[in-house]
């Protein structure tokens, strides 16, 4: 689980960056209002706020798709005697 939520992170950033750039264009509009320094803080603030986002929303996708993969696929057991595959309750 825990590597599928640092792959999940790790592509949440890559999308967080994505997000943090059109973030921060918004931010730059929206504070052109208030002139050069409204432009640098809106576009600096809507960079960050894109960026966790986009991390924080890749990492519970990924530690939601661990979880699934660790119960469904790598928890599987075999019964020596028969040849079964079960997996046992949580």
């Amino acid at each position: 689980m825990k590597i599928a939520a640092a792959v999940g992170t790790v592509g949440g950033a890559a999308r967080g960056i994505s997000a943090a750039l059109a973030g921060g264009q918004a931010g730059a509009a929206i504070g052109a209002i208030a002139g050069p320094v409204g432009i640098t803080v809106g576009s600096i603030s809507g960079a960050i706020l894109g960026g966790l986002a986009g991390g924080v929303g890749g990492c519970a996708l990924g530690a939601q798709l661990g979880h699934k993969l660790d119960r469904h696929v790598l928890a599987n057991n075999l019964c020596l005697l028969c040849g079964h595959r079960f997996n046992l309750p949580t």
